[in-house]
């Protein structure tokens, strides 16, 4: 990075931050893995850094460049970064025990890698909690050509869920109580309140059926007591970006939650998308967006007066918020939002239709039966739901969503997404790609993925089988799979395959977006599309950062190629003792 573009980078940041980047020349890049301290409003704590700082790094590379990164291990125990999004020979990914063995303490490791796209993306720790920990930051791509859309300014908009407890703390506190962190409990008085509502009889009937699924209907967030914090600030510290009235301004939202989704939104201006997961994507203007964990999404907006804008980021559990600023001049704030209603899931979500219940039955001819158990590797039971009753957002292969439908979203569910005020909500069906990654086709075979787990036990898992019991998922190079996800769960999952990209379907065959996580909702099944063009060793794993280390998590392995193709992979890169 040059002392001028390092320059330009710090005027466009304005307000915020920037944690120096060291850069010897063009394309060559040193980041330092540090304890840092974290203070927010809330709590103090000893966290985990870049850069000897708990702001956010920011890397910025140019499409078709070669970087090298020396990564120097300061901690007292082994780190790794993983290159989220990014395309790159799978020695370079950064997964220890998949694709090398992690940095020890003390040493230098040098990640060498083409840039072979361009975009927003981030980079994070793949090694214990560190990433819930703070080791996160972002990553700019600047393209070859033009970009396809205007914006006079450009900010990263780094979202995170900042937790007063360590990772393993919380890992353990969960494992002894998955309900630790729910602060929203039902009471009696809640039960007195839906009898007055829905009537006794079917407040008795819908507790009782929460009761031998051992859920309760606010088990929305895992994980609750966080403080959200914008490039390292809470909402106190109001992350500010500067504007000119008039300026179109790119916010590119990153999501680097250890559990969080956010609902997005800026009272007073519309958002128009433009890329998701560093994808151009047509454009498409709503008032709210939804952001799963480890999604990015790149909006623009213009803001006309001479006024503060409230950036306003709130969890999907409706439990905290972060909070920044759009404004014409530094110190000024707008208006912050309150919290709405926390939502609840309801039948719909588990896959179950109870209209006695007082949930909506959408087009079934009476109340379904809790579905059968499933039995976990370990011999556990997990309370489930027959995978093949709950198919939206399935949509067979080219098939258009049913009219007036979101079709990632179940029918009547407590988390289906509503933006403030009656305006827009994006969703996945409003995503198209610009322009087509790959040549449409025909997929080659299909792999159904089952989304399990058991969350008395806080064991989450695929096909009923954690990552420790499980054989690796084999493709062949040059194949077109088509995974099924079926979440039978009542979690919300971001899947994220690492390596190669995730063709989503959403019904618009070659226009169909490309992404590197897709999320999938509770009692719904989706379907996305991968071109496998990347040999070697690549993890695919649920990005809850519990729920991944729970077990939620493969190995997949591509076999084949074109002759030499594997050989060509770089070896793993030089590590040295006292960088």
């Amino acid at each position: 990075m040059t002392a001028t573009s390092f320059a330009r980078a710090c005027a466009l940041a304005a307000a915020f931050t920037v944690s120096s980047v060291t850069a010897a020349s063009a394309g060559d890049y040193s980041i330092t893995v540090d304890r840092v301290a974290l203070e927010t409003g809330d709590f103090a704590k000893t966290a985990i850094g870049y850069n000897g700082s708990s702001t956010p790094t920011i890397l910025r590379f140019k499409e078709g460049e070669e970087v090298t990164i020396a990564v120097t291990n300061n901690l007292a125990e082994d780190t790794s970064i993983h290159w989220h999004g990014l395309i790159l020979p799978y020695r370079q990914d950064g997964v220890p025990g998949i694709s090398f063995d992690g940095i020890k303490p003390g040493e230098t490791f040098t990640y060498r890698f083409p840039i072979v796209q361009s975009g927003t993306y981030w980079f994070h720790s793949h090694t214990g909690f560190q990433e819930p920990d703070g080791a996160y930051g972002a990553i700019v791509i600047e393209p070859q050509g033009r970009e396809p859309f205007r914006f006079d300014r450009d900010y990263v908009v780094q979202l995170t869920d900042a937790h007063p407890h360590s990772g393993e703390r919380i890992m353990r506190n969960l494992k002894l109580m998955p309900d630790y962190y729910n602060r929203q409990q039902r009471t009696f008085l809640d039960f007195l309140n839906d009898s007055r509502d829905q009537g006794l009889s079917a407040a008795l009937a819908d507790r009782s059926a929460w009761g031998e699924m051992r859920m309760m209907p606010t088990d929305v967030e895992d994980l609750q007591g966080f403080t959200p914090l914008i490039n390292g600030q809470d909402p106190a510290q109001n992350w500010t970006g500067l504007f000119e009235p008039g300026e179109r301004v790119r916010l590119r939202f990153i999501n680097s939650s250890a559990m969080t989704y956010f609902d997005i939104r800026i009272p007073g201006l519309q958002m128009t998308v433009v890329q998701a997961d560093g994808n151009n994507v047509q454009p498409v203007t709503v008032d709210e967006l939804r952001i799963a964990v480890a999604e990015t999404y790149d909006v623009i907006v213009r803001p006309t007066e001479d006024r503060a804008y409230t950036v306003f980021a709130e969890s999907m559990g409706r439990t905290a918020f972060a909070r920044g600023t759009l404004a014409p001049r530094s110190g000024m704030e707008a208006e912050v939002p309150d919290l709405r209603e926390p939502p609840l899931l309801t039948m719909a979500d588990m896959g179950m239709a109870h209209g006695e219940h007082g949930s909506m039955d959408h087009g079934s001819s009476g109340p379904r039966a809790p579905q059968p158990t499933h039995t976990m590797a370990d011999g556990t039971m997990m309370q489930g739901m027959n995978h093949g009753t709950m198919d939206h957002g399935a949509m067979g292969h080219g098939a258009m969503p049913m009219a007036g439908t979101d079709p990632f979203y179940a029918p009547g569910s407590g988390l289906t997404p509503q933006a403030a005020d009656g305006g827009k909500f994006l969703s996945y069906a409003d995503l198209k790609a610009q322009k087509p990654l790959y040549e449409h086709r025909d997929a080659t075979r299909e792999i159904e993925l089952r989304l399990t787990g058991n969350m008395e036990r806080y064991i989450w898992s695929i096909n009923d089988v954690k990552y420790s019991d499980a054989e690796p998922i084999r493709l062949q190079y040059g194949e077109r799979v088509r995974f099924k996800f079926v979440n039978e769960t009542m979690m919300t999952h971001p899947m994220h395959l690492h390596g190669m990209w995730s063709i989503l379907d959403v019904g618009q065959g070659k226009w169909n977006p490309v992404k590197h996580v897709v999320s999938v909702a509770p009692g719904t099944t989706l379907y996305m599309e991968t071109e496998v063009d990347a040999p070697g060793e690549w993890a695919f794993h649920c990005h809850l950062s519990y729920h991944m280390d729970s077990g939620m998590f493969r190995k997949v392995i591509v076999e084949g190629g074109p002759a030499g193709k594997s050989a060509d992979l770089p070896a793993v890169p030089q590590q040295t003792t006292g960088g």
